[in-house]
Formats: C-alpha cells, sequence, structure tokens
C-alpha cells in the first residue's frame, strides 16, 4: 500500500528522494495547478524536475530544508498527454502511472503545457530502464535532425517530440508524442 501512495506522490517517504539535491540545478521549475489525488480540488503548487522524480512544494522557495508535498518517479510513469478534453480546462494534462493512477495538472499557458509535457516525456524515457542516456535523441536538436535526415525516412506524425533510435541501423523503435488539435483530427 506504501507504494501506491508514494506512486500517487502523497506522502512522500525521504528514500524516495534521497540523494537528489531539488533545490540546486533542476532540470525544470513552475507553478502549475494540480488536482488532489483523493479530493479533487485544484491547488497551486510549485514543481520541480530533477532527476527522474517530479516533485512539488507549496511555495517556489525550495531550499536544502525543505520538504517535497510529493514526489512521482518518473520510472512509474506511462504516458503524459494533454487532457483539456477529459478537464474542459484549457492548458489541462495528465500524467499516468503504471500503478493505475492518473494525476491531472493545469499550466499556465499552451507554451508552459506543452514544455511540460516535453520535460516529464523526456524524463520518462531516460528513466524508464529500458533505454541509456546515448539512445535519447531531441527532435528540437539540430543534431538529431541532421543524424537522421540523410538515414532515416522520417514517419508521417504531426508533432514528435523525443524517439530512440538505434544507431547502427537508425530506426526508430520508441516515440512519445505530443498531442496537438491537429494531430486528434
Amino acid at each position: 500500500m506504501e507504494t501506491i501512495w508514494r506512486a500517487v506522490g502523497a506522502s512522500p517517504d525521504p528514500q524516495d528522494y534521497a540523494g537528489i539535491e531539488f533545490w540546486s540545478n533542476p532540470e525544470r521549475t513552475g507553478w502549475l495547478t494540480k488536482q488532489g489525488a483523493y479530493i479533487p480540488t485544484w491547488r497551486r503548487r510549485w514543481f520541480v524536475l530533477k532527476q527522474g522524480k517530479l516533485f512539488w512544494f507549496k511555495d517556489s522557495f525550495v531550499t536544502r530544508t525543505s520538504v517535497p508535498r510529493g514526489v512521482i518517479p518518473a520510472a512509474t510513469c506511462i504516458t503524459v498527454k494533454g487532457a483539456e478534453d477529459i478537464l474542459h480546462k484549457p492548458f489541462a494534462f495528465q500524467l499516468s502511472t503504471n500503478q493505475h493512477s492518473t494525476m491531472y495538472f493545469i499550466a499556465d499557458s499552451e507554451k508552459e503545457k506543452e514544455e511540460w509535457i516535453n520535460s516529464i516525456g523526456r524524463s520518462i524515457v531516460q528513466h524508464s530502464g529500458s533505454v541509456t542516456d546515448s539512445e535519447v535523441v531531441d527532435y528540437d536538436s539540430r543534431r538529431c535532425i541532421d543524424f537522421l535526415a540523410p538515414r532515416c525516412e522520417l514517419l508521417p506524425v504531426a508533432a514528435v517530440n523525443l524517439c530512440l533510435v538505434d544507431p547502427h541501423n537508425c530506426q526508430v523503435s520508441k516515440a512519445i508524442l505530443r498531442e496537438s488539435s491537429s494531430s486528434l483530427n
């Protein structure tokens, strides 16, 4: 039962974040409105993504002595995608875990929502245990396009954020897709 509590972000165990300096050089930070796991109220929280863990705090002043209100290990996450159609709220997205729980968030803008989806998605891939850092390719980087263009036939996908590429034969083995209104039609 304790594992489920931690997977949905409730009552974080200090072991869940031991050795992670979440107050120093995080991969991403920002305000998101989060729906409660058991009582569906919406609360604005400061989120920190660092070393495959998504932490949240009551305020943005995060120090060495801060205690997270919750933590979600990216290794337990399966998907992160837009959720405007489910929640009927702009800039909404959802994060689903392998413990059959789904958490909902609302960003302050479309840009912020997309950046959070990209960052969390990248972290899910990097910490899934089935991929090494050298296999993660970011489609936003010029190096990826230079690497893929002469060797691969790009798939007709509306918006691919990340892909895992076998560098020996350049076959895309897994992709995380960013949902957009054009790809839903």
